[in-house]
């Protein structure tokens, strides 16, 4: 490190747990950037004196994380297309003076599973268990690539407004078969994609966010969490047959996305996904 090196860094609170320092330095150190990358433990609340902070620091890029979304993209300049949807943000760019915030969960969802499972999202009919801020980036992304997906959530209004956001994601893409509707589990019975974006699974003792007997061969269920690697739902699912992805490949290409936003360089995948012990095949 020197005088001259870039600083880059993820806010949240708590976020020592964080994977995402051995993400970016590692690629920083495949291609020889003379960049670090640090994680900042910011209480709830101060999530916009955070990002002012880049201003005052030079900071040339931000991960963000819990519970700072909202109030991060409050806080920027101007806001992409996808992250003004979802009204969060989870990645800051500079522009120039300018703080651009934009949203990078959703095409980590959709490169987890087509470099992990094979699977691509078009004509698929997917459920999602949940209405969160993680739910409903992953609504848009599938709704946007042509899937067909059921938002279930114990909330009936956290559901309808999560369709209704896929919804005008799939209506802005110009696909004829995305389209988000709200449901109850019986739907993951005839599901192909089943995706838990709630966070049952990160306490030992949580209950299983979905009857583990509706679930069969065949169908691929991602969770969402990354710690623990094997939550109770995922060892359901997969005792019943399903391929079964934790959220560790999403977080690794959306760490992807945002590494090129900020260098403009072409994310060594490989040597990112060895530093958190993920192989990625294809």
């Amino acid at each position: 490190m020197s005088g001259r090196t870039r600083v880059a860094g993820v806010i949240g609170y708590p976020v020592r747990h964080s994977l995402s320092p051995a993400l970016h330095n590692a690629a920083f150190a495949a291609l020889g950037l003379d960049w670090v990358y640090a994680a900042f433990e910011v209480p709830a609340g101060a999530g916009g004196d955070a990002v002012a902070a880049m201003r005052a620091l030079g900071i040339e890029g931000l991960s963000v994380t819990m519970p700072h979304k909202d109030a991060a993209a409050a806080a920027c300049d101007e806001l992409s297309a996808t992250a003004m949807l979802l009204g969060a943000v989870n990645c800051i760019r500079r522009d120039g003076s300018r703080l651009i915030g934009e949203n990078t969960d959703g095409t980590g969802f959709i490169r987890s599973l087509r470099e992990q499972a094979g699977m691509e999202p078009t004509g698929r009919r997917a459920v999602v268990l949940g209405a969160g801020g993680a739910a409903r980036a992953v609504v848009v992304a599938l709704a946007a690539h042509g899937a067909s997906v059921t938002v279930v959530n114990r909330s009936a209004a956290a559901a309808e407004r999560t369709a209704e956001v896929g919804n005008v994601a799939a209506s802005a893409a110009g696909t004829s078969q995305g389209s988000v509707s709200v449901g109850t589990a019986e739907a993951v019975r005839d599901a192909d994609l089943v995706v838990n974006a709630t966070p049952l699974g990160m306490a030992h003792n949580d209950p299983l966010p979905t009857d583990p007997a509706l679930l069969g061969e065949g169908q691929t269920v991602t969770d969402l969490i990354y710690r623990p690697q094997r939550t109770p739902f995922l060892d359901a699912a997969a005792r019943a047959g399903a391929t079964t992805l934790n959220g560790t490949g999403m977080l690794l290409f959306q760490a992807a996305e945002q590494f090129t936003m900020w260098t403009g360089h072409a994310a060594p995948v490989d040597a990112m996904a060895a530093a958190v012990g993920l192989a990625i095949a294809g």
